[in-house]
């Protein structure tokens, strides 16, 4: 069988040799060889200089995702579980130790999967078709590698549809619990990898959780989209005088109260409202906070919600500055990937001189260091987390 080779077109390779491991069927100039989806293909510039190898999907817009820039290399199981191995350890030397992200996809060098580690438990999502052709195998690396009592697939995710793939979740090795107790920092969480968001909880948000200790001690607290209460609750663990945690799904607030129990955080209060409403009447009331919290969902899933997601962030972030008292903070959060950082401080910038505030910038923070960013690829530099002094 001859290996597939793509050639592309003239100059469409920089990109790549930026460490970007897409490539995309528009920057194709010819296809040669073997044509086997979910096989590996060799792709070449148009001058035919070898720039890397990976799986091959032709009913996707992304017809490569490169795993090796060497030719020679064979991509066989020791192969990925090198990379699995390498990724957990670069964790591990870090300081993460009961939960975290394994391994980040393209990050780390295995484009199209995710594994995350809850305690005993490892919950995956694969995104590409050449990973769920070799599920199994995959299975079988990480039950060598880290022994988990049982392994949850998150594969439930509407991109799938995009490579010609069924959503999928359930249990793939073992036995997994409803509810699951990790260390997230200093506390003990229950997270549900069933039903969670993303994999089971933002795992990326843990070191961002923790960074609140400088700024709540004694203070007046309000966490806004708090999902399980993860900012609040070290705000209340770092000794917040009173945490309002607000979030619009009752399922969230009864696990923030779980939460707060487990923790015997007291001054912990859980509330579900629409956090718009809620500022608005927090403001009407003439109530005030030393420290706000935001951490929405995505208001910009593709690119062309970019202009009505900046009218929602600059919104809420608007109305937040409001309610803060003098010297007090605003931490303030976006996890979608089209809202880049310049584009985010803009509007920062932008709802602080609506609100009539002078605010300073005292920390930039992205996603946590087991999500690491890869260089030369933007959709890997996803989260942006500012902490504003309010003057």
């Amino acid at each position: 069988m001859n290996p597939c080779k793509i050639y592309l077109k003239p100059k469409e390779e920089l990109r790549i040799l930026q460490g970007h491991p897409w490539v995309f069927s528009n920057e194709v100039d010819r296809l040669e060889g073997t044509i086997q989806s979910g096989e590996i293909a060799y792709v070449y510039s148009h001058r035919n200089i070898f720039l890397g190898k990976g799986f091959l999907n032709t009913a996707s817009k992304i017809l490569v995702r490169i795993l090796s820039k060497s030719e020679q290399e064979m991509i066989d199981r020791s192969f990925f579980q090198r990379l699995i191995e390498k990724s957990n350890q670069s964790r591990m030397d870090l300081g993460y130790q009961n939960s975290y992200r394994v391994l980040f996809g393209e990050s780390d060098g295995i484009p199209g999967l995710i594994v995350d580690k809850y305690g005993d438990y490892l919950s995956v999502q694969i995104l590409s078709l050449g990973i769920d052709m070799r599920k199994d195998m995959f299975v079988e690396i990480l039950v060598e590698l880290f022994k988990p009592k049982g392994i949850y697939e998150r594969s439930d995710v509407p991109v799938r549809k995009k490579e010609g793939l069924e959503l999928f979740k359930g249990v793939i090795y073992g036995q997994v619990p409803e509810k699951i107790r990790i260390k997230e920092n200093q506390l003990t969480m229950e997270v549900d990898i069933i039903n969670g968001q993303k994999t089971g909880s933002f795992l990326d948000q843990q070191d961002n959780h923790d960074a609140v200790k400088a700024y709540v001690k004694n203070k007046k607290v309000l966490d806004c989209f708090s999902h399980i209460g993860g900012f609040g609750l070290h705000a209340a663990y770092h000794g917040a005088s009173e945490v309002t945690c607000l979030d619009i799904s009752e399922s969230a607030v009864q696990q923030i109260r779980h939460n707060a129990n487990l923790n015997e955080l007291k001054q912990v209060k859980a509330v579900q409202k629409d956090v718009f409403d809620a500022l608005r009447e927090y403001q009407q009331s003439q109530i005030k906070f030393d420290m706000i919290i935001l951490d929405p969902p995505a208001f910009a899933k593709k690119n062309e919600d970019i202009k009505k997601a900046y009218q929602g962030y600059k919104d809420i972030n608007l109305q937040a500055l409001k309610l803060i008292e003098p010297d007090g903070y605003l931490m303030s959060c976006s996890c979608s990937h089209y809202m880049n950082p310049s584009l985010f401080l803009e509007m920062l910038m932008d709802a602080s001189n609506d609100a009539k505030r002078v605010t300073q910038m005292v920390e930039f923070r992205i996603q946590g260091k087991d999500h690491p960013a890869l260089l030369g690829s933007d959709e890997s530099l996803y989260l942006k987390c500012v902490i504003l002094r309010v003057k």
